[in-house]
């Protein structure tokens, strides 16, 4: 018989090399998976930032555009009366806390729309602007029946019974700005006292406004022949917004109303930056930082607006703030 040797297969398991290339490919694989995990974690993180900012600048955006809308409201053609002439001093405007800005010297009216091309900070190297609205408040009919009285002098007035000014709502406070009105014109001062139904306009306000001793754009310039004729009184709102460049890198935008305490109303914007279209019947000019002669203020007919933000922190990626 011819010998038949069986053939005989190795069962030990993988060979040392099989098993290295193995835990390589693991290796690779996992680290790909990780990669892209932690891309898309970055991805995610750099997604997340970009939408908390459009979303505080989309918030501003609608507040601003609010006022914007209301300004001019129940104001008169070519803006009221401000004091102006021999011994008016300039206006002082609401901006930011330490900044000491005041509206144009010579100014004879305040009007619906004042521009403020590059009066704002500088920030990243470059000057914002900031805005001021002039609207009628709506919350208090004051103007719905004439003055009781007023003081010969203009430092106060007496508000008719029918319309009670006491409410902690919506009565009239100190800092309220008060728009007086005849058939001859208009003129605006400054709350700095009420006491029942009497409202007070001392000298020396926060806008030196209560300037009664200028010659022109005054209350008393309201009165005939010595005594002052039928006068309504509206209560107006002057809404200035700004930039507050105090923390570089946590700029603010912010609103003021009349000269109360300002409000932060977005976080982490970098620039303001406003122009105006006018009509002018003839040119029709667009995206003009300041009205100049032969044009005014009056003429605005549409504001455009940009506003620039960063992320409120720096991207895990880049290390760098995102900006929108």
């Amino acid at each position: 018989m011819t010998p038949h040797t069986p053939l005989h297969r190795a069962a030990s398991g993988f060979a040392l090399v099989e098993a290295l290339i193995t835990v390589m490919v693991l290796t690779i694989a996992l680290g790909v998976a990780l990669t892209g995990f932690d891309n898309l974690s970055d991805t995610s993180d750099g997604a997340g930032l970009m939408a908390d900012t459009n979303l505080n600048l989309r918030s501003a955006l609608n507040v601003m555009t609010r006022d914007l809308l209301s300004a001019g409201r129940d104001i008169p053609v070519g803006g009221i009366g401000i004091p102006s002439g021999d011994g008016a001093l300039p206006l002082v405007r609401p901006s930011a806390d330490g900044t000491a800005l005041t509206f144009e010297a010579g100014a004879t009216t305040l009007d619906s729309v004042t521009p403020g091309n590059a009066l704002g900070p500088d920030i990243e190297g470059t000057p914002t602007d900031i805005i001021s609205l002039l609207m009628a408040d709506t919350s208090l009919a004051l103007d719905q029946w004439p003055l009781a009285s007023v003081a010969a002098d203009g430092s106060a007035v007496t508000v008719d019974a029918r319309t009670p000014i006491d409410d902690d709502a919506t009565g009239i406070t100190p800092g309220d700005l008060v728009m007086f009105t005849t058939a001859d014109g208009s003129t605006l001062q400054l709350v700095t006292s009420r006491e029942g139904q009497t409202i007070y306009f001392d000298a020396g306000d926060p806008m030196t406004l209560n300037q009664r001793g200028a010659s022109q754009g005054t209350i008393l310039q309201l009165r005939s022949d010595g005594t002052f004729p039928p006068m309504t009184a509206t209560r107006v709102l002057l809404i200035s917004y700004y930039l507050d460049g105090t923390d570089p890198h946590r700029p603010l935008l912010m609103r003021r109303v009349n000269f109360r305490p300002d409000r932060a109303i977005g976080v982490a914007i970098e620039n303001l930056q406003v122009t105006f279209d006018l009509v002018d019947g003839v040119t029709n000019p667009v995206n003009v930082a300041t009205p100049e002669a032969p044009h005014t203020a009056d003429q605005i007919r549409k504001a455009n607006l940009y506003l620039a933000g960063r992320s409120h922190r720096e991207w895990r990626r880049s290390r760098q703030v995102l900006r929108s």
